[in-house]
């Protein structure tokens, strides 16, 4: 091998040495970070890392609850940014010299302080700055209820209403939603943060609204107005008083820097 080609080669591990690689485990911090303006420093990351245009280009290293160890190496990552449910993940990489951030993105504070912790590893600290007062200023800003009512969030839409129901529960972002929009959430108990409901059970917390969260992207062969006529069919002050409907964006299972929008989305819905 010839000095040149050896020189060329010492060069080209500086850079890869000098520059940031970052993996992300999941969606959320995919947003986090190209929002933060680092996007460029990504070179892989988890399914379903749909937003922005650019994610979607990014080298997959499996699902967000069951990444890859071999692929997140293969990747050569100066950085490696998971969620709590990704600690097993994460401490392996450790092993391996890799350094690593775990966040917890459950509730707004989560998000936001989340947000912030991603910047100070990635040197963006004054780009979270702004991330972090959209959210707060979507909070101030928000529709507040004219007349406080119990709101029932639904993840996903379907037409047999037999199976469980998935509603949001307690210590998370929705709930912060459903409080900061001046309504209460319709799930009282005390047991479950994300419950599964049946339809008995749907009658007996008769919620006075109820939203659901529907994505023509992963659920499009749901007949949407069938779905919704069966969801009438349950005997609830919702239904009597014409207060069930459905929501499709793609940001709002997202709890990234775009839950500003989700914020905005859901508090129009609950309070118009």
């Amino acid at each position: 091998m010839g000095i040149k080609t050896v020189f060329i080669i010492f060069i080209f591990m500086l850079a890869l040495w000098g520059n940031e690689r970052i993996v992300s485990l999941s969606p959320s911090i995919t947003e986090i970070v190209f929002a933060l303006g680092e996007g460029e420093a990504m070179v892989a990351t988890s399914e379903y890392s749909l937003y922005p245009k650019e994610a979607k280009k990014l080298p997959l290293i499996g699902g967000y609850s069951n990444p890859n160890i071999e692929k997140i190496i293969s990747y050569q990552p100066t950085l490696v940014i998971g969620q709590d449910f990704n600690l097993a993940t994460l401490e392996k990489l450790q092993k391996f010299g890799i350094k690593t951030v775990m966040v917890r993105l459950q509730t707004l504070d989560d998000i936001k302080n989340s947000i912030v912790t991603i910047s100070k590893n990635i040197s963006a600290q004054t780009n979270a700055d702004t991330l972090v007062k959209e959210i707060e200023d979507a909070l101030k800003d928000a529709k507040k209820a004219e007349s406080p009512h119990s709101v029932m969030i639904v993840y996903g839409l379907k037409e047999d209403l037999r199976s469980g129901i998935y509603i949001a529960g307690h210590g998370i972002f929705f709930e912060d939603i459903i409080k900061a929009c001046s309504n209460t959430n319709a799930y009282s108990s005390e047991l479950l943060s994300q419950p599964v409901l049946s339809y008995e059970n749907v009658i007996a917390l008769n919620p006075q609204q109820i939203i659901i969260l529907h994505s023509k992207a992963t659920e499009p062969d749901v007949d949407v107005d069938k779905a919704l006529a069966n969801w009438y069919s349950i005997p609830t002050d919702a239904s009597k008083n014409k207060k069930i409907s459905i929501v499709d964006e793609s940001y709002l299972h997202i709890p990234s820097q775009r839950v500003a929008l989700t914020i905005k989305r859901l508090c129009r819905e609950m309070n118009d």
